[in-house]
C-alpha cells in the first residue's frame, strides 16, 4: 500500500531563541561561520570594497575574516598612503589580460576571414563583368542570339541536364502518386478483387 503523505517536514519557521547547551551552539556557530564568510565576500566582490569582519564564537574566542585579506585589510588601514600589495588584483588583472588577448585574437581571425570573403567577391564581380553578364542575368537567361558556338553547347549540356533531372522527377513523382492512389483503392478491401 503506498502512502500519500509527505514523506519530509517541508520548510518549517523556526523561532528564534537562545541555543542553552554550549556544545550546541558552538556546532551551530561552525555550520554558520562558513556561509557567513562567503556571504562577505561575494558583498565585497560585488562592492569592489576590503573587508574586515570579526565575530566572536560562544566561548568568546574572535574569528576574523578580511577580503581580499586580512593582511591587506590592516596594511591599507594602518598606512594611508601606501598602495594595497595585493595578489588577488595581480590575478584579476592577469584574467583580464588573458581574456582581452582571446578577444582581439578572435576579432583578427573573423575580420581576416570577412577580407577573405571581400576579396573573393571582388574576383568574382571583375570575372562576371569581363564575361559580359551580371549577377541579375542567369545562365538560362542568356540571349541565345549574342552566345558563341563554344557558349551555345555550353547552354545545350546545361538544358538537357535540367531536362534529364525535371523528367526524373516528373517519373518519381507519377509513381509516387499511382501507388498512393493503388494502396488507397486496394486498401480497404471493398475494391479488391480476386485474379
Amino acid at each position: 500500500m503506498a502512502s500519500t503523505g509527505k514523506k519530509t517536514r517541508g520548510r518549517k519557521k523556526t523561532q528564534m531563541k537562545m541555543i542553552e547547551n554550549k556544545e550546541d551552539q558552538l556546532v551551530v556557530f561552525s555550520k554558520r561561520r562558513l556561509g557567513i564568510y562567503k556571504k562577505i565576500s561575494e558583498l565585497s566582490i560585488l562592492c569592489g570594497t576590503e573587508i574586515l569582519f570579526i565575530v566572536f564564537s560562544p566561548t568568546g574566542k574572535p574569528f576574523s575574516f578580511g577580503c581580499p585579506s586580512i593582511e591587506s585589510v590592516s596594511n591599507h588601514f594602518l598606512s594611508r598612503n601606501r598602495p594595497i600589495n595585493d595578489n588577488t588584483n595581480i590575478l584579476i588583472e592577469a584574467y583580464r589580460m588573458v581574456r582581452t588577448n582571446k578577444l582581439v585574437q578572435h576579432y583578427n581571425e573573423v575580420h581576416s576571414q570577412i577580407d577573405a570573403i571581400k576579396r573573393k567577391k571582388k574576383v568574382l564581380v571583375s570575372t562576371q563583368q569581363t564575361s559580359g553578364t551580371n549577377n541579375t542575368n542567369h545562365w538560362w537567361k542568356t540571349p541565345i542570339h549574342q552566345c558563341n558556338p563554344r557558349e551555345l553547347d555550353e547552354l545545350y549540356s546545361r538544358f538537357s541536364e535540367l531536362a534529364h533531372l525535371c523528367h526524373i522527377a516528373w517519373c518519381k513523382k507519377i509513381v509516387d502518386t499511382s501507388s498512393m492512389s493503388a494502396s488507397t483503392y486496394f486498401g480497404n478491401g471493398h475494391h479488391r478483387q480476386e485474379l
